[in-house]
This record gives structure tokens, sequence and C-alpha cells, in this order.
């Protein structure tokens, strides 16, 4: 039996999310699977991921077969290099240990991309929002400004005729 590690598809017209399982390469896309290995969700920004990887690497160790879709996600959380290092402990190259501490500064290293990525995001959408602002409040400003001329002209042609009209009065 041909193992393959897939999305399967879920949620509603438009708003996918999928659920990242082994299953027999022969079944139907959202039919019947072996493992349930994690959940996808491309709906958020950024795009969430939540994934067994221990499990993931069993899967792939025993000949499984990732989707491109799937492989890109397993790399993404690390699954990946995970099973390549476990195959390096396996060959002698490294030591347990040595593949671990690795995998952790990889790990650590991609969470502070990826809390990077999400300060950026936020940052960007604060400043889209004052921005917005700032221009609403400067075409409010123009439209007061547009209104406030004809009061602000008729009130200087007033005190124009007064003055004109007051000399005129002590000249009699």
């Amino acid at each position: 039996m041909s193992v393959k590690i897939r999305l399967q598809r879920h949620g509603k017209k438009g708003k996918p999310f999928y659920w990242i399982v082994a299953a027999d390469a022969r079944a139907k896309r959202d039919g019947k699977f072996l493992e349930k290995l994690g959940v996808y969700n491309p709906n958020t920004n950024p795009a969430t991921i939540e994934l067994d990887v221990d499990g993931s690497v069993k899967w792939l160790q025993n000949g499984a077969q990732p989707t491109e879709t799937a492989k890109r996600l397993l790399s993404y959380k690390g699954a990946m290099l995970k099973n390549h290092l476990a195959g390096g402990v396996r060959k002698g190259a490294l030591t347990e240990e040595q593949a671990e501490e690795k995998f952790n500064a990889w790990v650590e290293e991609k969470a502070s991309r990826i809390s990077a990525k999400e300060s950026n995001l936020s940052d960007a959408a604060q400043k889209a929002k004052a921005d917005a602002l700032a221009a609403e409040k400067a075409v409010n400003e123009a439209r007061i400004a547009a209104a406030q001329p004809e009061v602000v002209a008729d009130t200087e042609d007033a005190p124009a005729a007064d003055a004109d009209a007051a000399p005129a009065d002590s000249e009699e």
C-alpha cells in the first residue's frame, strides 16, 4: 500500500481549511485517511499551520510520499529537516544530541522570523489606519474650509460697510 501525506479539504465554499493527513494513495481526496497529522488554515495572515512534527517524521521514515503542497508545509514547520537529521543520525554522521540542537536552533530562528513578519503586518495595518484617518481629517477640514469662506466673506464685507457708513454719519 502506497501512503501519501496530503491535504484534505474542509470548510465552506470560498473559506477552505485543510487537514494534513497520511492516507492511502488510492483513497479519495476527502475520503478515508490513516492518521491526521495537522491542520492548515490559509485564510489567516500569516497562514496558520499546526503540525505533529514527530508523527510526520515517522510517516516519512516509513516511506510516505508528501504531495508538493504538503512537502512545502512539512518543510516550513521543520519536519523535512528533522527527517534529514534523523537520517544523519542513523548513518552515524551526527549524534542524537547534535541533531536535536540543530533542529531547536532552526526552530528558534524560524519563530523569530515569523514574529517579525507578524509585527511588520500589524505595524503596516496601524500605519494604513493612521494614514486613512489623516486623509479623512484633511478632507473634512477642506470641506469645512470650503463652507467657511462664504461666511467669512459676508462678515468681512459687513465691517467694511459699517466703517464706510460711520464716517458718513459723522460728517453730516
